[in-house]
């Protein structure tokens, strides 16, 4: 079983900044594909930016340009760097591992390993 830990949500006005981590095992960095999802109030879960373990990243179109994902292999963690926030950024933010799956991939179902979830609340 893999443990996935987010921290770094928080509330933030519009147009700040907050930093996501989510901690993981040691050998998941770097060998799984891992990912950001968030699920905004009363919507589904949507994916938000992913990493492979070669380092390659993807973004989804509504953020790209303002976030950036990231991995640090010796802190045995992944990050989501989010500039700019709006309102529309509101929501609960997971981190997701998959050890195999076609990359990129957007679809929860992908995606073996969850975390607890991060709350981020953008005011305006």
């Amino acid at each position: 079983q893999v443990q996935l830990v987010e921290s770094g949500g928080g509330s933030v006005q519009a147009g700040g900044s907050l930093r996501l981590s989510c901690e993981a095992p040691g050998d998941v960095i770097g060998n799984y594909c891992l990912a950001w999802f968030r699920q905004p109030p009363g919507k589904e879960r949507e994916g938000v930016a992913t990493i492979d373990s070669d380092g390659s990243t993807s973004s989804a179109d509504s953020v790209k340009g303002r976030f950036t994902i990231s991995q640090d292999k010796a802190k045995s963690t992944m990050y989501l760097q989010m500039n700019n926030l709006n309102t529309e950024d509101t929501a609960m933010y997971y981190c997701a591992a998959a050890q195999i799956l076609v990359y990129p991939s957007w679809r929860t179902a992908d995606y073996d390993y969850w975390g607890q979830g991060t709350q981020v609340t953008v005011s305006s």
